[in-house]
């Protein structure tokens, strides 16, 4: 099933459970710990790639007490890149959620616990009870201060009139949370995309809101509404103060991290005329600009090896054996790179039907890390914008990433003297100093700008 990552760690007895079996002598009492019994499992907040240390919750796809069978998905977590959709390794029941949907848990954390029979049930629950009180001893101040602060508190103010409460009826849980996000499973957001259904418009049954299959088999059976003048999106509440999602922060923490690399830039113009034609001649059988891109500078890096290498430990090159070309695209909430995998290698149909695969994985947040942490060289493309020139960040452990401006008729001095228009497009160069030098850019640039300028090749 697409989406779903197996996580073998997911579902393990405690070390108290293997001591026990084991017959080596339990913890002290001392040490705060909640012991779980043998068929009472854990499930633990997964690693969901190299750089997580800790996920986010967006739902549970089960509820407390619901039974689960072995390869049920359990909950969707929200890693510095993409959700992901976890599975149980376990038959059981559903006995206790520990970390409800919108909160973060660090990896190796227990998330929930899983009963092996109904019966193991309650025991699982005030076992979670035991958790939970563990936690709010651990936060809950000392006696003498809360008595100090009650003592100088002033009385409260009288209590307002209370309200008359009216009843109504409660609405499903919309599955746009905020209108930033879409809570689907993966199948539903196949089958949304196969029948051209707006999962924003869709009001999910699932736990928490989450939108399945059906919800999106009947939005496509109800009547179709008269669509608004202007689409309405919550505006920001000006003023306020909103945590990064766990993307944001990890985009934080890499450009952070970047600062610390010895770069420099080097620009270059390259005449665009020809790869402009070519585009327009095969834009119709799906390839796009983005291919033709990343081709043309996976090309250029197999005679330039040292641009597609590396400095990840302040002692040595690291000469990638694949030229894999990342390519930045903006997503709701963030920034992510697919990869483009042996560019060199694969035809510009091909790597245009996969560069499409990877956008609309990525927009769906359903990317798996092989898909966006491999890459060996990056390109940051903003001509489509209009922008004509602009410097981008190295992201850590690679060598270089080249910045894309727009393509733009242009003035130019011809050979023979004479006065011409050409379309141009600027390409700036952000480098590792430690690896890469500026000769090794400007060889790299002229090859680059000769393969765009006569593209018979790229079509190969």
């Amino acid at each position: 099933m697409a989406g779903l990552l197996h996580l073998h760690s997911t579902l393990l007895p405690s070390a108290s459970a293997l001591r026990r079996r084991a017959g080596a002598p339990a913890p002290s009492s001392s040490r705060r710990r909640c012991r779980v019994e043998a068929k009472i499992r854990e499930i633990f907040m997964p690693a969901l790639s190299s750089t997580m240390t800790e996920g986010k919750i967006v739902s549970w796809t089960a509820a407390e007490g619901d039974r689960l069978a072995k390869g049920d998905p359990v909950v969707v977590v929200e890693s510095d890149k993409a959700d992901m959709d976890v599975e149980t390794f376990h038959d059981g029941f559903l006995a206790a959620v520990l970390v409800p949907a919108g909160e973060s848990a660090p990896v190796g954390s227990a998330i929930a616990l899983l009963a092996e029979s109904e019966e193991e049930i309650p025991a699982a629950q005030s076992q979670a009870a035991s958790f939970s009180s563990s936690g709010a001893a651990a936060s809950s101040p000392p006696p003498q201060e809360t008595a100090a602060q009650e003592a100088s508190a002033p009385p409260p103010p009288p209590p307002p009139p209370a309200p008359i409460a009216v009843s109504a009826p409660a609405p499903p849980s919309p599955a746009a949370q905020g209108g930033a996000r879409v809570v689907a499973s993966p199948y539903a957001k196949k089958l949304a995309k196969d029948l051209g259904v707006d999962l924003f418009s869709v009001t999910g049954s699932g736990p928490g809101g989450r939108i399945v299959a059906k919800d999106v088999e009947a939005a496509l059976a109800a009547p179709k509404k008269a669509a608004p003048v202007a689409a309405a999106r919550p505006d920001v509440p000006l003023g306020s103060t909103v945590p990064f999602t766990t993307m944001q922060g990890t985009v934080s923490k890499n450009m952070v991290e970047s600062l610390a690399v010895p770069t420099f830039r080097v620009g270059y113009t390259i005449t665009t005329d020809a790869l402009d034609q070519l585009y327009k001649k095969i834009k119709s059988k799906g390839v796009t600009m983005t291919a033709l891109l990343a081709k043309a500078t996976a090309m250029a890096l197999v005679q330039h090896p040292v641009v597609n290498s590396s400095c990840r430990d302040g002692k040595s090159f690291t000469y990638s054996s694949s030229i894999n070309i990342s390519v930045a695209v903006a997503i709701d909430g963030g920034l992510i790179t697919p990869v483009l995998q042996d560019a060199d290698k694969v035809d510009i149909y091909s790597l245009s039907r996969k560069w499409k695969e990877l956008v609309d994985k990525a927009r769906a947040k359903q990317l798996q890390p092989h898909e966006y942490n491999s890459g060996t060289f990056t390109l940051s493309n903003l001509g489509m914008f209009g922008v004509d020139r602009f410097d981008a960040i190295l992201p850590p452990g690679t060598g270089a990433i080249m910045a894309v401006g727009a393509s733009q008729p242009t003035v130019v001095g011809t050979k023979d003297g004479r006065i011409g228009i050409k379309n141009q497009m600027q390409v700036n160069v952000t480098a590792d100093h430690r690896v890469i030098y500026g000769a090794d850019l400007a060889a790299f640039l002229q090859t680059l700008s000769k393969i765009i300028e006569d593209p018979k090749d790229l079509t190969f």
